[in-house]
């Protein structure tokens, strides 16, 4: 009968099973584990609600759902508001008070081309590669926006391995660090910055956009943006849009952002061997990012006598500020009194500027 033919539940097939079971298992670490709750929970939902039979929320042209990934994520516009919002927060003074703390920033993105290299090797196409070892700059916007562009079919995999992976930093961090220095150098206490002027954080943002965009013409859309939200933040006259841009807008686009891309993970996308594998890669991607950075910093030290906490080197990803933390946390365990989250603060910044850089290249290479 025609009514009983439009009941999902006869619809459903074990795939879609499966993944309600992922689904509410995302929404789970977002609720119980507190694991980046404003992503995890919203693209749980999306991959719950994109795999209830007969909705028609991702229908090409008509769903809801749909029109939301085809503007905001398609359209590359919901990305670029994550990062006027992210400017908006930032504070690039303590990486202004020592610029050499960048290289550990540009550093930390080694884990982006090994990665790169590494899933061509296993037969991964070009963009493919590409878009995989983006993860390793543990950049969430940055991921889908290339994602989005390069390998749409891949998008919900590795959005959600990105922001995962940004959650699990304390975890997945700390054995490398601890691995790749001594104690010795953990304990490692670094000198007192100068004093960043306010003219010298209003001229940066302009300085580096016109900088990397001449050089990078594909990274627009990314720095452009959060260097506009730095320079509200920085101005100190345009209180009323830095508050927009830090939370009412931010949020806004957060949660089209991770219903979407959720929705982007039915059961014929997502249940895949090599979907499975891109989270191994991912993983991969995330360590050696923090390897090189750590090991960056004490390659410095050796021409130096300024010395640097090889810890803050880990701190080089773009999982701000929770990067940054684990470095403090660490430099503190091994020495009390040793405080180390604004030197740490200059390379997480940093980083995420290299891993925007990162994806114009590949954009730039390959799109």
């Amino acid at each position: 009968m025609p009514f009983f033919e439009q009941l999902g539940v006869f619809a459903v097939t074990p795939g879609m099973v499966v993944m309600w079971m992922i689904g509410l298992t995302l929404i789970y670490l977002a609720i119980a584990r507190e694991f980046e709750p404003l992503l995890l929970l919203p693209i749980g939902f999306g991959v719950l609600v994109a795999n209830l039979p007969l909705t028609g929320l991702m229908t090409p042209d008509e769903g809801l759902i749909w029109r939301l990934y085809h503007y905001g994520v398609e359209w590359e516009v919901i990305p670029p508001l994550i990062f006027l919002g992210l400017g908006a927060h930032t504070d690039f003074g303590p990486m202004l008070s020592q610029p050499r703390l960048m290289f550990l920033g540009a550093a930390a993105q080694g884990g982006v081309y090994v990665t790169f290299f590494a899933a061509q090797a296993f037969g991964f196409t070009l963009q493919e590669s590409a878009t995989i070892g983006i993860i390793g700059g543990a950049d969430g916007p940055t991921t889908i926006f290339l994602a989005a562009q390069l390998a749409p079919h891949l998008l919900g995999a590795c959005a959600v391995a990105a922001y995962s992976y940004m959650a699990l930093v304390p975890i997945i961090q700390p054995p490398i660090m601890r691995l790749l220095t001594t104690e010795q150098e953990r304990k490692i206490r670094m000198k007192k910055s100068r004093k960043v002027t306010a003219r010298e954080k209003r001229l940066f943002p302009v300085a580096a956009t016109i900088v990397i965009v001449l050089l990078v013409p594909a990274s627009a859309p990314l720095i452009a943006m959060f260097m506009l939200g730095n320079l509200f933040r920085e101005s100190k006259v345009v209180e009323r849009l830095t508050d927009t841009a830090q939370n009412a807008l931010m949020n806004i686009a957060t949660i089209f952002l991770g219903v979407t891309v959720g929705a982007t993970m039915s059961a014929d996308v997502f249940l895949r061997g090599d979907v499975i594998f891109i989270f191994v890669l991912g993983l991969a991607a995330f360590a050696v990012s923090t390897a090189c950075g750590v090991l960056l910093a004490k390659l410095m030290n050796l021409f130096t006598n300024d010395k640097i906490n090889p810890l803050i080197g880990a701190a080089g990803v773009s999982a701000v500020p929770m990067a940054a933390r684990v470095a403090h946390k660490m430099g503190a365990e091994a020495d009390k009194k040793n405080y180390l989250l604004m030197f740490a603060m200059g390379p997480n910044v940093s980083g995420v500027i290299g891993t925007a850089i990162a994806a114009g290249i590949f954009l730039t290479m390959l799109g």
